[in-house]
């Protein structure tokens, strides 16, 4: 006999409410994905450097085009507000400081995968395209390629490429730049 838990599921309003009320600090590397506080693994030292090297890819090729968010949350809707490793975010006069930025401002989302592939490609990449994110990037430092979803459907993206080393990508939105993969692996 299987056992039913009851889960007590958070609006993103609620989530706030937490924080301010110290449930947990800023620090603490937690997001919200439909309605549940997930603990968010810890960062390793492949991981961290990768995504120092992306925002710095991404800051010098397009500072004058796009707003580069680092781990920053992307308010996806009431339920959701998870914290990519990279957003490429349409530009705003006051650079998200009213609000988080919502689906229809994201340009690319990136995650960095190393221990977490199975949890980004079977949770967070169905979330982004459930929620109409035209473009994600899953860097997969494990098997060393990059993934690149297109696309969104409500059951998951129409597009789904594989990109290795020696390869060319470009972000749709941008179609103009191009970018190696072994740029954004790191050389």
């Amino acid at each position: 006999m299987s056992v039913q838990l009851l889960r007590r599921l958070f609006t993103v309003d609620q989530y706030y409410k937490m924080l301010e009320a110290g449930v947990f600090t800023e620090n603490e590397r937690v997001e919200l994905i439909r309605g549940e506080i997930v603990k968010m693994s810890p960062m390793g030292i492949r991981h961290s450097a990768s995504v120092k090297c992306l925002a710095e890819l991404f800051i010098l090729r397009l500072a004058q085009t796009v707003t580069v968010g680092i781990q920053d949350p992307v308010r996806l809707n009431n339920t959701s507000e998870p914290q990519p490793d990279i957003s490429l975010l349409q530009r705003r006069p006051d650079f998200y400081e009213t609000r988080h930025p919502q689906p229809e401002d994201v340009f690319l989302l990136i995650e960095v995968s190393d221990t977490t592939i199975k949890y980004d490609r079977e949770i967070k990449v169905p979330l982004y395209a459930e929620n109409n994110i035209v473009e994600v990037w899953l860097v997969n430092l494990t098997e060393e390629c990059l993934e690149v979803y297109r696309k969104p459907t409500a059951n998951g993206y129409k597009i789904v490429q594989t990109f290795q080393r020696g390869e060319t990508v470009t972000i749709q939105a941008l179609p103009h730049i191009t970018f190696t993969v072994d740029e954004i692996l790191g050389d």
